[in-house]
């Protein structure tokens, strides 16, 4: 492998693990509410917790910024690699790695402790610049699941399992995104198998659509 693609590439993953990192969750808390979201609910950073500590409010902002540093991370990654004009395949690596990057850095935040969620909304933020014809789909699908269930784990696990599916239809023949895809998907199962086991027992706790969600500790999808 070239050197200077390697370092760009490492730059790239670097990026997305830190802009990731971010812990919008806890920031909204803090400065909006004075509120530690760690020592509520489930204890996890995003969107859902703080929709069931915060109120519907603080959530949308939740969710758009945590959506939003996936997506830059993407884009910056992109950008760090097509300056040196080392083409379309390289191009979809750096994207992929600052996707992954980005994921880990919400779930193991370095700025606290490697603490964060599940990165399901900055996945999301992410699957929009790296693969954006599959995400309206994957959109509508959690929309639809989370509304008749009221279950946010349930509509996370199901558009896992849509996703790489999409993308075949999608992007036929491009294995570097469908393997991708794959992976990914097997990610987001993995670390919703304790959710999977509460489903599957009708044990899951639903949220509430009115006001503040209910006051359960359930491992949320964020």
């Amino acid at each position: 492998m070239n050197v200077m693609l390697a370092v760009r590439l490492l730059a790239a993953v670097a990026v997305g693990y830190l802009l990731g990192g971010i812990p919008w969750a806890l920031i909204i808390g803090l400065r909006l509410h004075n509120v530690d979201v760690r020592q509520h609910g489930s204890g996890n950073l995003g969107a859902t917790n703080v929709y069931r500590t915060l109120g519907a409010r603080s959530a949308i902002l939740c969710l758009l910024l945590d959506a939003a540093k996936g997506s830059a991370a993407v884009a910056v990654a992109a950008l760090i690699v097509s300056i040196g004009s080392f083409g379309p395949v390289a191009n979809t690596w750096a994207m992929i790695l600052a996707t992954m990057a980005a994921i880990l850095g919400h779930s193991y935040s370095p700025y606290i402790k490697l603490r964060g969620g599940k990165g399901v909304a900055t996945a999301a933020g992410a699957l929009l610049i790296l693969t954006p014809y599959p995400w309206p789909f994957l959109l509508g699908i959690f929309v639809v699941i989370v509304v008749t269930s009221r279950m946010v784990s349930l509509g996370s696990v199901l558009i896992a399992l849509a996703y790489p599916v999409l993308c075949f239809i999608f992007y036929p023949g491009d294995w570097t995104i469908v393997g991708f895809a794959t992976v990914a998907a097997a990610l987001v199962i993995w670390r919703h198998r304790a959710n999977i086991v509460r489903i599957w027992r009708g044990e899951e706790p639903k949220i509430s659509f009115g006001g503040k969600g209910s006051a359960t500790t359930e491992k949320e999808s964020d």
